[in-house]
C-alpha cells in the first residue's frame, strides 16, 4: 500500500516512514505487533494495553460459568437416578428436593459468572476499539496529504471505524462465548464418558459430522471468501460515499444506480459473492450440520436399543439414557457457538490485517537535525516522481526555479504534471528522484511543521466545514481575532458574500440554506490563506470554479495574497489552465507530459512560437467565440 522513499543523497532528511507507535498523550494503547506476526487475536489484543488482562480474566470466568452450567443436567440424573431406585415408591425418594435447590443454584452461579466475565471482556473491547480508532487516526495525521488523493475517503472511514466496531464484538462477546464453547466441548467429552461411554460415543457421532462440515465450510475457501467479502464491503462503502456526493448530477440528468456504473458493479459483486458462498458453498454442509446435531437422539436411541437387553442393572442403565437424552440437547448451542466463533475469527483476521495497513501507511516524519530556509525561493532540480501503481511518471527530469518573492506560473496540457509538481512544495508526496528545495534546502531536511508553516496553498476542490464562515477562515490560524478574520475576508473580495448571509460572518455553512458557488469558496479560501500570511503561497487551478464576476474578484485578491502584511512580495507558485490568469507572471513554465517543455516570460514564449504560443492563440481564438443569430453564422 505505502510507496517507498527511493530519493537519493539527501542525508539526515526526514524520509517516509512505516510506524505503528501509539497516539501522542495516549499511554494506554500500547504496540501493536506489526501486520502478519502472531496470531490475529493476539494482534488485536495488544491494543488493548494493560486491559487485555481482563480479556483473559472473562474468558476464564466465561470457561467457568460454562462448565458450572453442567450442574443442573448432573442433579437432573441423580434425580432420575433416585427415582427410578425407589419406583414406584416415589415418596421414597427424599432427596429430590435437595437436587432440586443445588439445580437452582449452579444456575444462577453460571449466569453471574457469565454475567462478570462480560464486564471485563467489554472493558477490554471498549478500551480496544477506542485505542484502534486513536492510532489509526492519529497516524492518519502524520501520514503525506498524497495519501488521502490515493485512498478514498469511505474506504478510510470503513476501516477506521467499521473495523474497529467488528473487533469490538469479537472481543466483547465472541471470544469469552469461545472459551466458554471450548470448556463446554470438554466438559461434554469428560462427561460423555462419565456415565456410559459407549451412549457418550453415540452422541459424539453427530459433532464430528457438524465438525467436519464447519472444517469444510470454514477452511480454505471459506478463508478466502472472507477476505473477498471484506474487501467487497470497502468497495460499496467508498463507491456509495462518491454516489451520495454524486446524486446532484444523477438528479439533474434524470438518470438511475446504473449511471454510477461503480457503486451497482459493487452491489452487484457483493450481492454475487454472499449468494455464490451462501448457496453453492454452504447450503449442503449447513444444512448436514443443523439436522445432525438438532437429532442427537437419532443416534443415541438405535444404540440404547442394542444395548439394554445386555443390561444386568437396567434401572442404572434407563438413569443414564435419560441423563444423555436430556443432555444431547446441549450439542446444538456448542456447536452453533463454534461455528460463529470461526467467522468471528475470521472476521477480526482481516479487520486488524486492513488496521494495519493504514498503521503501516508512510508518516512525515521530522528530521534529526532539521534545516532552515535562508529564504522562500523554491527549486526543482531533476525532479522525478511516479504515483503508486502508475507505470509512466507523472514528473520526469524537472527543473526550474521560483525566486523570493516572483511569481512562475505553471501551463500545460491536461495530464502534463502541473498539479503534481505543485504538491511537491507542501510535501504532499516525497519525491522519487532529484530535489524540491525551499530557500536552498531540501523539504525533506526541514521540520514539517515548518514547512507546512511557510506554506499556503488554495486547491481546486476546496471544501468548507460544517461551521461558521468566521471559523471557516479561521481555521487558517486558530489564534486569529476576530478583526483579523475580517481584514482576510476583505482583502479576499468577500464582502458581497458576507452581505447576503442572514447572520453575516457568523452564519454556519450549509445551514438555513446558507451555500455557496464554487467561485465564492474560492474567495473563501484565498481568504484562508491571507489570515495565515504564509511567505509562500500555492495556488492550483484557483480560478476553476468562477463565473466571470467571481474570476475578476478572485484575481484583485490574488493581487493583495501576492503581498504580505509587511508588503514584502510572497513567493507564488501557481497552476492555471486560463492563461489570461497568468500572463503578468514573472515566468511561466510549460509542462507537457511531465517534462519541462519551455520556460520563460508570456512575451518570451510567444515569441518562441512554442507550444505556449499554440495554446495562446487557441485561447484568444476561444474567448472570442460567440454565438450569432439564425441569419448569421457561429464562430
Amino acid at each position: 500500500m505505502a510507496d517507498k522513499d527511493c530519493s537519493p543523497g539527501a542525508s539526515g532528511a526526514a524520509r517516509v516512514h512505516s510506524t505503528s507507535g501509539s497516539v501522542p498523550g495516549d499511554g494506554r494503547a500500547g504496540g501493536a505487533a506489526g501486520a502478519g506476526s502472531g496470531s490475529a487475536v493476539g494482534r488485536l489484543l495488544a491494543f488493548a494495553g494493560p486491559r487485555r488482562a481482563l480479556t483473559y480474566l472473562g474468558c476464564a470466568l466465561s470457561a467457568a460459568s460454562m462448565l458450572v452450567s453442567f450442574g443442573p443436567y448432573v442433579c437432573i440424573w441423580f434425580a432420575a437416578r433416585d427415582l427410578i431406585a425407589v419406583a414406584p415408591d416415589w415418596a421414597a425418594a427424599t432427596g429430590i428436593a435437595a437436587y432440586g435447590w443445588w439445580a437452582l443454584g449452579f444456575a444462577v452461579g453460571s449466569i453471574a459468572l457469565y454475567f462478570v466475565g462480560l464486564m471485563c471482556t467489554h472493558l477490554a473491547a471498549f478500551r480496544c476499539a477506542s485505542n484502534m480508532r486513536k492510532r489509526a487516526i492519529g497516524h492518519l495525521m502524520h501520514t503525506g496529504l498524497g495519501y488521502f488523493d490515493m485512498h478514498a475517503s469511505g474506504a478510510l472511514r470503513r476501516v477506521v471505524d467499521g473495523c474497529a466496531l467488528e473487533t469490538e464484538g469479537l472481543l466483547a462477546h465472541k471470544l469469552p462465548d469461545t472459551a466458554g464453547s471450548v470448556a463446554m466441548i470438554l466438559g461434554m467429552l469428560a462427561l460423555f464418558f462419565v456415565f456410559d461411554w459407549r451412549l457418550g460415543v453415540a452422541c459424539l457421532v453427530p459433532v464430528a459430522v457438524s465438525l467436519v462440515c464447519m472444517f469444510y465450510m470454514m477452511g480454505g475457501r471459506g478463508m478466502d471468501f472472507m477476505t473477498r467479502y471484506m474487501g467487497s464491503l470497502v468497495k460499496m462503502n467508498k463507491t456509495g460515499t462518491e454516489y451520495v456526493r454524486g446524486i446532484p448530477v444523477v438528479k439533474v440528468f434524470q438518470q438511475t444506480v446504473y449511471s454510477f456504473r461503480a457503486f451497482h458493479d459493487a452491489i452487484e459483486e457483493f450481492t454475487r459473492l454472499a449468494q455464490d458462498y451462501a448457496v453453492k458453498w454452504c447450503r449442503t454442509p449447513q444444512s448436514l450440520s443443523l439436522t445432525v446435531i438438532s437429532a442427537a437422539a437419532a443416534f443415541l436411541v438405535p444404540v440404547a436399543v442394542m444395548l439394554a437387553p445386555g443390561e444386568h442393572d437396567l434401572a442404572h442403565f434407563a438413569a443414564n439414557f435419560a441423563f444423555y437424552a436430556i443432555f444431547s440437547a446441549v450439542i446444538p448451542t456448542a456447536m452453533t457457538r463454534v461455528m460463529f466463533m470461526s467467522e468471528a475469527f475470521q472476521s477480526a483476521a482481516d479487520a486488524v490485517g486492513r488496521v494495519e495497513e493504514v498503521l503501516a501507511a508512510p508518516v512525515i516524519e521530522a528530521p534529526a537535525a532539521p534545516q532552515v530556509p535562508s529564504d522562500n525561493s523554491i527549486r526543482f532540480e531533476g525532479v522525478g516522481f511516479t504515483y503508486e501503481g502508475a507505470e509512466a511518471p507523472a514528473l520526469d527530469r524537472v527543473s526550474f526555479e521560483v525566486p523570493a518573492g516572483a511569481t512562475v506560473a505553471l501551463v500545460g496540457p491536461s495530464g502534463g504534471g502541473k498539479t503534481t509538481a505543485a504538491s511537491l512544495v507542501p510535501r504532499f508526496w516525497d519525491v522519487g528522484a532529484g530535489r524540491v528545495l525551499v530557500g536552498g534546502v531540501d523539504v525533506r531536511d526541514m521540520d514539517p511543521a515548518d514547512l507546512m508553516g511557510r506554506v499556503a496553498f488554495v486547491f481546486q476542490a476546496n471544501r468548507l466545514f460544517s461551521q461558521s464562515i468566521l471559523e471557516n477562515v479561521r481555521a487558517a490560524r486558530p489564534d486569529a481575532t476576530r478583526g483579523e478574520v475580517m481584514a482576510a475576508l476583505e482583502a479576499a473580495q468577500c464582502a458581497d458574500i458576507i452581505e447576503k448571509l442572514p447572520d453575516g460572518v457568523d452564519t454556519a455553512y450549509g445551514a438555513a440554506g446558507a451555500h455557496l458557488s464554487g467561485g465564492e469558496v474560492q474567495r473563501l479560501m484565498l481568504a484562508r490563506a491571507i489570515l495565515k500570511d504564509a511567505p509562500i503561497v500555492v495556488l492550483d487551478e484557483a480560478t476553476a470554479f468562477a463565473d466571470p464576476e467571481n474570476e475578476a474578484k478572485i484575481q484583485a485578491a490574488f493581487g493583495r495574497l501576492a503581498r504580505g502584511r509587511d508588503g514584502a512580495p510572497r513567493t507564488v507558485l501557481m497552476v492555471a489552465h486560463r492563461l489570461s490568469t497568468v500572463r503578468n507572471a514573472d515566468k511561466i513554465v510549460v509542462l507537457d507530459g511531465g517534462r519541462v517543455a519551455e520556460q520563460g516570460t508570456h512575451e518570451e514564449l510567444l515569441a518562441a512560437g512554442g507550444l505556449y504560443a499554440r495554446m495562446w492563440a487557441d485561447y484568444e481564438q476561444a474567448v472570442s467565440w460567440r454565438i450569432q443569430s439564425a441569419e448569421g453564422s457561429a464562430r
